[in-house]
């Protein structure tokens, strides 16, 4: 079997020694031919400088920097679109990912599926980051119309002609894992330990987990958009049958509710009329970013310019 394995890179240069050492000790065993690409997504520390030093010393890691920091999946859309071998592998670069865990992958795609996750039995963070990726996982799952697998990540394996699905694609706003169900729905998921973070913290906090769920429920589906057309029905109805009291109230007593119903009213329809403009504002934006002429990333210089 051949194996490219595509890490996208950010603030690593403490971990890139540790996690090629160990690639090189794991990939002879399971690989025929195998490759690492690494793309440094305009990391701020001395990464690239560590990935040409590898690339020197290691015939079979390649390197890739971006020309500023585009993002995680966009890093990982342009490594595997330039990978060479049949299985590609992606992981993260903080040792999280234990690459003598790849075979169990490997070992499940072959039984004919077209994506395998590597799902962690526990994961190594703090519980309301636990409780957000979930949701966020959830949504992408949903969106990418799987029943069988929950658990989404970055430390999964798939076949490189799924990437025929989606080459045309050219967005700012990339998510890898729905490029991937645009080319097969055989996706599958087997349990893998996960390790303690050795260097630093997660790139990811709520903020970012926010604007990925957004992301995702505004660039591949048009769920929001229908929930919004459902919410003007259903107040339109609400409405019709407050006017139907007020006027009974009127006839009966002579008179109506006072200035707290009225504002109670305007309230609640005014939330819903800019919730409901928050949503198109939303699908509005993508719009703008997907027409205004942005890349998905750019590649600034390669190891493979001085061989």
């Amino acid at each position: 079997m051949n194996v490219s394995v595509v890490i996208p890179v950010y603030r690593s240069e403490k971990t890139l020694d540790a996690l090629i050492e160990r690639l090189g000790k794991a990939l002879p065993s399971f690989a025929d031919s195998y490759e690492v690409v690494l793309v440094n997504d305009g990391s701020p520390d001395d990464s690239w400088g560590t990935i040409e030093r590898l690339a020197r010393s290691h015939p079979w890691v390649r390197g890739i920097d971006l020309m500023r920091n585009y993002g995680q999946h966009n890093a990982t859309l342009c490594g595997i679109r330039t990978a060479r071998y049949d299985v590609i592998c992606t992981m993260d670069d903080d040792l999280q990912n234990p690459p003598e865990e790849m075979p169990k992958l490997l070992a499940k795609l072959n039984e004919g599926y077209d994506v395998v996750y590597g799902v962690a039995r526990k994961r190594q963070q703090v519980w309301w980051k636990n409780l957000f990726s979930v949701l966020v996982k959830r949504a992408i799952g949903y969106v990418m119309g799987l029943r069988t697998v929950r658990d989404i990540g970055a430390f999964k394996v798939f076949r490189s002609s799924l990437l025929k699905a989606s080459e045309e694609f050219n967005s700012p706003d990339v998510l890898v894992d729905v490029l991937l169900s645009w080319g097969t729905n055989r996706f599958a998921a087997v349990t893998v330990e996960e390790s303690p973070r050795a260097v630093g913290h997660s790139n990811y906090n709520l903020l970012k987990l926010i604007k990925v769920s957004l992301l995702v429920l505004t660039s591949y589906t048009t769920i929001p958009l229908r929930l919004a057309s459902v919410l003007g029905f259903f107040f339109t109805v609400f409405g019709f049958f407050i006017l139907l009291y007020v006027v009974i109230t009127y006839i009966i007593a002579g008179s109506v509710p006072g200035f707290s119903f009225q504002a109670s009213i305007i309230a609640l329809f005014s939330g819903v009329q800019l919730f409901s403009l928050g949503i198109i504002g939303e699908y509005l934006a993508r719009v703008f970013e997907r027409t205004g002429g942005r890349k998905t990333y750019i590649i600034g210089r390669t190891t493979d310019e001085g061989k």
